[in-house]
């Protein structure tokens, strides 16, 4: 007897996306949002099935994403942020507290959301992540999303 397994398709076509990003570390989110759009046009998606909110900065994130998972009308849903090491504790409280707010999302709105917040020790390291080609996190990302929506779906 064979088991049985359930992958989700990387076929786009037909979701609807929210993705949130944070403008704080702008040089670095904009690279991150750039690579997102492009996984999404490349899996299908097309753009009237996608909706971007911009907030200040990645803390803000979460209540984006909550709003958005309760409209309902998401099939998915992308964070976008970059969180840099400076050299106070600040950095450990922010990470953590976008974790759990997006956790809270996924669990209480069963929508699956593609977690893209980098956090790095340095800009040069969150500039790696959010740049053009193999790599982009925003790219991975929004292929996350996808996967996880089409798994969702199987799922019932």
């Amino acid at each position: 007897m064979a088991a049985r397994e359930l992958t989700g398709s990387l076929d786009g076509k037909g979701l609807r996306v929210g993705i949130v990003v944070a403008r704080f570390n702008r040089s670095v989110t904009e690279g991150l949002l750039a690579g997102a759009l492009d996984a999404l046009e490349r899996h299908g998606v097309v753009d009237e099935d996608i909706a971007i909110v911009h907030v200040p900065g990645a803390f803000e994130v979460p209540f984006a994403a909550r709003r958005l998972a309760g409209a309902g009308v998401y099939d998915a849903l992308v964070c976008l942020g970059a969180v840099i090491r400076g050299e106070t504790p600040h950095f450990e409280y922010i990470a953590a507290e976008i974790t759990r707010g997006i956790g809270r999302v996924v669990a209480d709105h069963r929508l699956p959301i593609a977690f893209g917040v980098l956090t790095t020790d340095t800009i040069e390291q969150a500039l790696e992540r959010a740049g053009a080609g193999h790599g982009n996190k925003g790219y991975e990302s929004a292929v996350t999303a996808i996967e996880m929506a089409q798994l969702g779906r199987l799922l019932g």
